[in-house]
């Protein structure tokens, strides 16, 4: 007696467990990269408010030839996460806010060293209160 064997149709549940299980890890890996990059773009959101208020001192810098005193008055551009942009005679805070719980409330600091001579402005990024992996690459 002959016996014929049918070809195999579909996946064992054996395959199906293993293909679920692969799709688990690889979410659970990838979701907090994901949260963190969601985080790095909105605070350079942030960042980017002070942008008009860089011009500002700039344009300053190279007419008076000096940074200008604290409280000089700066474009306001309070967003969904900024909060206020201001000027304490050396640096422009950009205050974060409906970002993260470690990321609400602190500053970016956009230091300014201006040169005389020439009227340009240098430009460094800081921020002591959030953590370095929140930070965009301009900030590190």
């Amino acid at each position: 007696m002959k016996q014929t064997y049918r070809a195999q149709k579909g996946f064992t549940l054996i395959e199906l467990m293993i293909v679920v299980a692969i799709i688990g890890i690889l979410a659970a890996i990838a979701l907090p990269a994901y949260q963190d990059y969601t985080v790095r773009a909105k605070l350079s959101e942030v960042i980017t408010a002070a942008s008009s208020a860089r011009t500002a001192i700039a344009e300053y810098v190279s007419t008076e030839s000096a940074l200008p005193p604290n409280g000089y008055s700066v474009e306001a551009q309070a967003s969904t996460f900024v909060t206020s942009v201001t000027w304490n005679g050396t640096s422009i805070l950009s205050t974060a806010r409906n970002i993260n719980a470690a990321v609400n409330g602190n500053t970016i600091a956009l230091r300014a060293s201006g040169d005389a001579t020439t009227g340009q402005v240098s430009w460094v990024c800081e921020s002591a209160a959030i953590p370095a992996r929140y930070l965009p690459s301009s900030c590190r």
